[in-house]
This record gives C-alpha cells, structure tokens and sequence, in this order.
C-alpha cells in the first residue's frame, strides 16, 4: 500500500511530513519503502494492499522532544521485545493493540526491531467544546508534576485530592489523569473523560491494576503508565505500540523503591542528564530538522540498556 493510499483511507495525517529517502536495504529489497522517519522508530508501507505499517525502532534517542544524535546500541531491540510483552499481555486481558501477531521474516537481521501493526487514527472526542486526541494515564502513586500541582493547591485533574499528601504516597486504587495529545499536554477533568469512553477507561483501568499486580510480584514497581489509544479501520478502538513498556510508563525495581531509591529503569536516568547538562536551553537555537550534539558517558548508556534489561527479563 502506497503512502498516497493511507492518506486517503484517513489513517494517516496528511500534516504529518513523510520522506522520500530510502530506507534498509533488506527491506526495501522485500517492498517495505520507508515513507517516515520517527524520534526513535521508522514506518515502512508493506506490500500488498492490506492496511498495515511496518515499525521499525532505531537505537536513536530523545529527551523532552530533543531530537539528538545519541545511539545507545541494542535498545530498540530490547524496547521492541517489551512491547510485545506489553502488547500480549494486554490482548489477554482482551484488550485489542494495533500490534500485530503477524511477523516479518525472521531470518531478517533486522527483524528483532521489527513489528507489523494496524494502521489507525488517533481516537478523538469533544471535550468542552474542543475535539481533541488522548493521553490516558493512570498512577499508583503521588510524584512528578502532579505531586507539585497539589504542593501548589492546584487540581487540574478535578480529582480533589487532599493538599496534605506526601511524595509517593499510594492510592488505594489508581488514579486516572488524562491530558490532551499535543505539542504541550493539557490537563483535563478525569470524569469528563470518563463520561465520554466509559467502557475503554475501565478496561484501561482493570489493564493497569492487574500489570501492577503482575509486575509486583516479578519486582518491579510500576509507578504510572500512559495508554494511548487508536480507532482501526473497522472503528474498533486499539492500545497504540507502546503498551506497558519503559517508553510509556515508569518502572523502578522493587529493592530500590523499598530503599525509596525512586530511580525509574528508562529515560528517566537519561533525562536527569540532561537537566544537569542544560540540554533544554542548549536545544531552543536548534533549526527544524538539527539534532542536539550531546556527549553521553558510556556509564550512562550502560545504566539504562541495564534497565530495559532487568525489565524485560522480569516481565518476560
């Protein structure tokens, strides 16, 4: 199927700039032609005229939506074999992904980085007056901006959370924070959502509560996870590629979160890098389509392969 084909079943935005490079040879040789180049991952248009991509992850990186020229090797292998763990266990909990059970030749060297998936749009909605795409997150614990919102006497979720709440104190039962889908995520009211896609937030919900139990017992602690959620072809709604993997929610081990070393096994030790290297400031005179030159020492890089590792092989 043809990049001009997707875009006219209305499954790819046609504001979405796409390439005209060439991609792996071994593909394209096979009549996967690159057609969009991600942060992280590249799409591919298959063969044939069913409605699918090929995603392919790269070992590039990015932080805060800094393109860089960083590779940290072997991660988009090990990011890929997560999110086939996240994706199967969400499909038996019965919860569709756009996640294909479909494979590419595995004799490919590039297959281990490799997933076939559904081509799908966004899911959108009204939200006061507004049509708008989702980021549907949910937390097992008080941190991060949410915790600094509550410090502040602001509760931009409507969840009347009380303002004397310590860092990393732990909800009963989880709470649901969704945001907007954008250049900036907004804040909005957890049961306007809820109102809208009752049965997908409580499926989502049920997903979270049982991974966390899952994950708990194999020694990780899952601190939030953000569900992304697509509308397939046949209007059915589908969880996006990034299902319960360190790309889409935080994870600390269990020994240290019982040390409260609150030390999540991503990005997360990535970003704290950047922060102290200013990486922020550093990228605001990037021009469109620049990478950020950043030099990462090889102790960083093995802390975070370190992590996706003790994730995969504990959830596996």
């Amino acid at each position: 199927m043809k990049i001009s084909e997707i875009v006219a079943l209305g499954l790819w935005p046609e504001t979405k700039k796409t390439t005209t490079k060439k991609g792996i040879k071994e593909l394209e040789d096979l009549g996967y032609n690159l057609f969009y180049i991600g942060k992280n991952a590249d799409l591919y248009t298959c063969p044939g005229d069913d409605a699918k991509v090929l995603l392919v992850r790269s070992d590039r990186c990015s932080v805060f939506d800094i393109p860089l020229n960083l590779q940290i090797e072997t991660k988009g292998i090990l990011q890929t074999a997560i999110s086939n763990h996240g994706a199967e266990f969400a499909k038996k909990e019965g919860i569709r992904t756009a996640i294909l059970s479909e494979k590419v030749d595995q004799s490919l060297s590039i297959a281990p980085r490799c997933q076939l998936m559904e081509l799908c749009k966004a899911l959108e909605a009204e939200i006061d007056g507004e049509t708008v795409q989702f980021e549907l997150i949910f937390r097992n614990y008080l941190t991060g901006s949410l915790f600094e919102a509550c410090q502040n006497g602001k509760d931009p979720y409507g969840l009347n959370l009380p303002s004397n709440l310590k860092q990393w104190h732990k909800f009963e039962t989880p709470i649901f924070t969704p945001t907007t889908k954008g250049v900036k995520d907004i804040p909005l009211t957890s049961s306007k959502v809820r109102e809208v896609f009752p049965e997908i937030i409580s499926s989502l919900e049920k997903l979270f509560k049982d991974f966390t139990d899952y994950a708990n017992k194999n020694g990780i602690i899952v601190v939030d996870t953000k569900f992304e959620v697509f509308v397939n072809s046949k209007g059915e709604w589908v969880l996006g590629d990034e299902v319960l993997t360190p790309e889409s929610s935080r994870f600390i081990s269990k020994e240290n979160f019982e040390k409260e070393e609150y030390i999540s096994m991503d990005k997360q030790i990535l970003r704290n890098f950047a922060k102290e290297n200013s990486w922020k400031e550093k990228a605001k005179d990037l021009k469109p389509g620049e990478k950020l030159d950043v030099e990462v020492p090889a102790s960083i890089k093995n802390k975070i392969l370190e992590g996706y590792t003790t994730i995969l092989d504990r959830l596996k």
